[in-house]
Formats: C-alpha cells, sequence, structure tokens
C-alpha cells in the first residue's frame, strides 16, 4: 500500500508517461477536507482523455490502490479518478479552461516535480 504522496506521484508519472499535458499536483489538504491532492491534467482530444485515465488506473491497480469512483462529463471532455486522498481530473483543453480549477483553487501548494 502507498502512502499518499506515492500515490500522486505515480499518478502523475503515469499521466506524463502517455504525454498528458500541463499536469498539476495540487496539494489541497490545508484548504479543504475534499482530499489531499488534486492532479490535475489536459488531454489533446477525447480519446487522449481516455488513454490518459486508462494509463493512470493500471498504474494504480498495479500498485494496489482502489478506485472509489470514476465520473465522466460531456463525452469525455472531463473524467475524474477518485482515490479517496487522491483526486485526479482530466480534461480536454477548452474544458479545462472553462472550470479552470487551478483558479479554484488557487489556495493550495502547486507541488512541483524535484
Amino acid at each position: 500500500m502507498l502512502n499518499t504522496n506515492e500515490v500522486a506521484a505515480k499518478v502523475v508519472e503515469a499521466l506524463d508517461a502517455k504525454k498528458g499535458i500541463d499536469i498539476k499536483l495540487l496539494k489541497i489538504a490545508d484548504v479543504t477536507t475534499l482530499a489531499e491532492y488534486f492532479v490535475i491534467c489536459t488531454g489533446s482530444s477525447n480519446t487522449h482523455v481516455k488513454t490518459l485515465c486508462d494509463a493512470a488506473e493500471e498504474a494504480m491497480d498495479a500498485a494496489g490502490e482502489t478506485l472509489v469512483s470514476r465520473e465522466g462529463h460531456r463525452g469525455g471532455t472531463w473524467v475524474l479518478l477518485d482515490y479517496g486522498a487522491v483526486v485526479v481530473h482530466v480534461f480536454t483543453e477548452e474544458t479545462r479552461e472553462f472550470y479552470n480549477l487551478e483558479r479554484l483553487w488557487n489556495d493550495a501548494t502547486e507541488i512541483t516535480a524535484e
């Protein structure tokens, strides 16, 4: 079983391996009790969004992490993968701009790769 930081890092790694665009890792634990981290990523098309989500799910399955919930929105323009303490949002570019979660959660701390 991975700790929360490792889960977040593995998801980011899986998204990056499938060429996820503008991947952001936000530590939201200090601003909400919803989760500890949000991972936000853009796919270049609805198909790419699906590919990115499949990669994240495969990585988490391999690590023994259970998917709590998967929600799709508007025909694959936004998919949410809930791993409890880590919530993954994969958008098409237009949908990401529309919802602008980075602005909504601007009090969160962005974690950058070391």
